[in-house]
């Protein structure tokens, strides 16, 4: 791969990896050993048949909790602290033996991008929760587990296409953000005047008995 395909590949993957991180893995890992794509030379080792079975017995695990409300909203608040930094060190390893520097600068670069995305997943997630119904968390699970593959594939194939495509998801994602935050916010408003409304009505019916 070129520079310019290789950082097509790591933000494709980054993106991909903010949505579900063991999906993106072990589909890059099984694309690559039966032949589907080429990886960078530097990547081979998610071939690897132990990284692959590590990869889906992950994504078996994230399958069966990001079906349950509340479950899913706990696992990704841990996976904060997981999917970005392996974005960087998946955009860190794709670029092998360039400068340090180039290095750097896309593994900080992927990391925000994942950030990005799994900031869209978490609040959409969160905001879902506040449904009682389960249908439109298994929407969107399956919806997140489905880009995340197509990306993996997208990224190794037409990393150049990608990172154009990752540049209109990465807007979409933070609208996405910025809207649900103002979800968010006028929930947490109403939920304060509720309250506030019914202390002065608790102490208005004391005062009056």
């Amino acid at each position: 791969m070129s520079p310019l395909e290789t950082l097509g590949f790591a933000l494709g993957t980054s993106f991909a990896s903010g949505l579900n991180l063991y999906a993106t893995v072990a589909a890059a890992g099984l694309f690559q050993r039966f032949g589907v794509v080429d990886l960078p030379p530097s990547l081979d080792i998610l071939s690897n048949p132990v990284i692959i079975g590590i990869a889906l017995a992950m994504f078996v695990i994230e399958f069966i909790a990001d079906k349950v409300p509340l479950v899913d909203s706990a696992w990704d608040a841990m996976h904060t602290f997981i999917r970005p930094p392996a974005a960087m060190i998946l955009a860190w390893a794709s670029f092998g033996d360039v400068s340090e520097v180039w290095k750097m600068g896309a593994a900080l670069l992927a990391g925000s991008v994942a950030l990005t995305s799994h900031g869209a997943k978490a609040s959409a997630r969160a905001a879902a929760n506040t449904s009682p119904e389960p249908v439109s968390n298994w929407l969107l699970s399956f919806g997140e587990d489905a880009i995340a593959i197509f990306l993996a594939w997208l990224a190794a194939e037409h990393p150049v296409l990608t990172a154009g495509l990752v540049v209109v998801l990465v807007a979409i994602a933070a609208f996405i953000i910025w809207k649900l935050l103002g979800f968010f916010r006028r929930s947490v408003d109403r939920v304060r005047r509720a309250y506030r409304k019914a202390v002065a009505d608790t102490a208005a019916e004391t005062a009056s008995g």
